[in-house]
């Protein structure tokens, strides 16, 4: 049992902290409502836990074999960063209107985590902690568990937002919203710059 205890604890601190994926269903769940922004919930737990399954099976065996494609995911994940920073930081800020985006779907929760570079370290890291041997039961045990835990915790960032939607009733606190979410999706696409990818 430890052992399930121990992936757990690993699912959410990874699953929890901000990122990419936590910050949109933040800055969606302040727009949309929480409802609206299940939908981004729950393509990115997919997404994610695809992820983790595939590198599991052996998706990790070929970039390996062709480590210019962990680069193109790498390069191609910061450039998504940096394009949703720049929607959001010139977004109008008007809510309920007719030139209002839509929230984030299913598809674009699912997309963001295989460009998502922390959605990468955090499969590979664990699989390398929890299911080295290949040991195939033992990976799906935990992505069952990784799921639970991922959709849960960004679940918990689309609720945040949504309970912010008060504060937001102004165009202009929806401006300065969207632009402090630009800024620290700028902020993750710089620092995965200058980690050295």
């Amino acid at each position: 049992m430890n052992i399930y205890l121990s992936m757990a604890a690993f699912a959410l601190a990874s699953s929890i902290t901000p990122g990419p994926v936590n910050i949109v269903a933040l800055s969606a769940g302040a727009q949309f409502g929480f409802n609206a922004t299940l939908r981004h919930v729950s393509g990115a737990t997919l997404g994610f836990t695809l992820l983790l399954i595939l590198l599991g099976l052996g998706l990790n065996t070929l970039l390996v074999l062709w480590p210019v494609l962990t680069q193109v995911i790498q390069w191609a994940g910061i450039a998504f960063l940096l394009f949703m920073a720049y929607q959001l930081a010139f977004d109008d800020g008007r809510l309920g209107q007719g030139s209002q985006p839509q929230a984030p779907s299913f598809w674009y929760g699912a997309l963001l985590q295989w460009l998502n570079p922390k959605a990468w370290l955090a499969s590979v890291a664990s699989l390398g902690a929890f299911v080295a041997d290949g040991d195939r039961l033992l990976l799906w045990q935990f992505a069952v568990i990784y799921f639970v835990i991922c959709y849960a915790s960004v679940a918990c960032w689309a609720y945040t937002g949504a309970m912010l939607t008060g504060l937001l009733r102004q165009a202009r606190n929806v401006r300065r919203f969207n632009r402090l979410m630009a800024l620290l999706l700028a902020a993750s696409a710089c620092y995965l710059l200058a980690d050295g990818i």
